[in-house]
């Protein structure tokens, strides 16, 4: 970011926690008004699906544990398991009615569509622990970082409830939407960003969750029915550089990280037995319910568990994922930053340890403290913003995380 962008952004933040600032001597408070006001997202939770029949995910049943992750708490981490497991009718494949939330990540989807999550797409911290355990052998420690950046970003601290898609509101909340509302995972520059690799840019379309064909058909292209590491890496750049190039109100800040890791996941958990399976055409299209249309274009159906299909034998862990964020990464450097309008593209500076002069330059340790100051510190949200997290739920994801990040190095809340 420049410095007059810069100064101007925190001065701007200044002026609205102390108002009195604007008229202090030296403060051209003329400025403050001339920043370009960044797009907001509006609630989609007049349109947001609402099914009365709402359900908890399947109970567990010893006759099929998988890992034996319930309640929150850890499963055995060992995995080669076949998912669903033969007779177990209550994970099968059931598509999700008209009244049932889908939304912006395919892997939750198919866990939704699966039973491992509530069907209707209204979920809680413990749910998305266990699920991301017993269906795809996430490890303990990511499977809570990332239900912990969910419910903190975009669900209820009070209630653990999360939206998978659209602002439910009415649903997550213990108190409705008098507290402002909670756009679920849909919420974009929170858990969702720029840059998605088969959804569109929000700013673009106003539409960041909906399975996008075409993008699909570019990573297609791109990946050439090989979706690994290398692939992927270059396919995250060109989608960096279409976005800058599009969108003017484009958002490339530190949550972005993010989107590489979500990126590992076509490789390292969605094969057959994770990356000792093939990430191919085949598996990557049932969990993102692409469907050729025959003329070189993609349709989309419900996002499914393909056959025959094994968990990933050794757990997925915070350091694994961290590792092949900073891999990703390496192969197609960019700069971390936002437009100002098209084509006045801004740099970011530094934030924690990882990201110096607008560009990654952390370790995967470095990276992993990221995902832990993502959940529990203010992070910049726009150029001209930062995400102010309440002390509640700062509070509440420091609790979930201290734990799993003991002896990690990280510098945590209250430790």
């Amino acid at each position: 970011m420049s410095p007059l962008l810069y100064s101007l952004a925190v001065m701007a933040q200044v002026t609205a926690a102390f108002p009195w600032v604007a008229n202090m001597p030296g403060v051209d408070s003329s400025l403050l008004g001339r920043r370009s006001a960044p797009m907001k997202r509006q609630s989609d939770q007049a349109t947001c699906p609402f099914n009365k029949n709402h359900q908890g995910a399947a109970p567990y049943n010893p006759k099929f544990p998988y890992t034996g992750a319930q309640n929150g708490l850890p499963g055995s981490q060992v995995g080669g398991i076949l998912v669903p497991a033969k007779g177990d009718t209550a994970h099968a494949f059931t598509a999700p009615g008209a009244q049932d939330i889908r939304g912006p990540c395919p892997g939750l989807n198919a866990a939704a569509n699966h039973n491992f999550l509530s069907h209707d797409g209204i979920t809680t911290f413990d749910e998305l622990v266990d699920a991301q355990q017993n269906l795809y052998n996430v490890g303990y420690d990511l499977a809570v970082t990332l239900a912990t950046l969910g419910v903190a970003l975009d669900g209820d601290v009070l209630t653990q409830k999360l939206s998978i898609g659209c602002d439910a509101t009415s649903r997550t909340s213990a108190t409705g939407d008098l507290l402002g509302d909670e756009l679920g995972l849909n919420g974009h520059n929170k858990f969702e960003g720029d840059t998605s690799l088969a959804r569109n840019d929000y700013f673009l379309t106003g539409d960041d969750h909906t399975f996008n064909g075409t993008l699909f058909g570019y990573m297609q292209s791109t990946c050439q029915g090989n979706f690994d590491r290398n692939n992927l890496a270059l396919y995250r750049s060109q989608r960096y550089a279409q976005s800058k190039a599009d969108n003017g109100n484009f958002y490339y800040g530190p949550k972005s990280l993010l989107l590489y890791g979500a990126a590992s996941f076509l490789y390292e958990l969605f094969p057959s037995l994770g990356p000792a399976g093939p990430p191919d055409l085949a598996t990557i299209s049932s969990f993102f319910g692409a469907v050729s249309d025959g003329h070189g274009g993609w349709t989309h159906v419900p996002e499914q568990i393909p056959a025959n299909w094994y968990s990933r034998a050794a757990a997925y862990s915070n350091l694994d994922v961290t590792a092949e964020i900073v891999a990703q990464y390496a192969e197609y450097p960019v700069l971390f930053g936002g437009n100002a309008g098209r084509g006045n593209f801004d740099a970011l500076g530094s934030f924690g340890t990882a990201i110096s002069g607008g560009m990654l330059t952390g370790n995967a340790a470095a990276v992993k403290c990221l995902l832990y100051q993502f959940a529990t510190e203010d992070v910049p949200s726009s150029l001209s913003g930062v995400l102010t997290l309440p002390l509640e739920v700062v509070q509440w994801a420091a609790g979930k995380l201290n734990p799993v990040f003991a002896g990690s190095g990280c510098p945590l809340v209250g430790g």
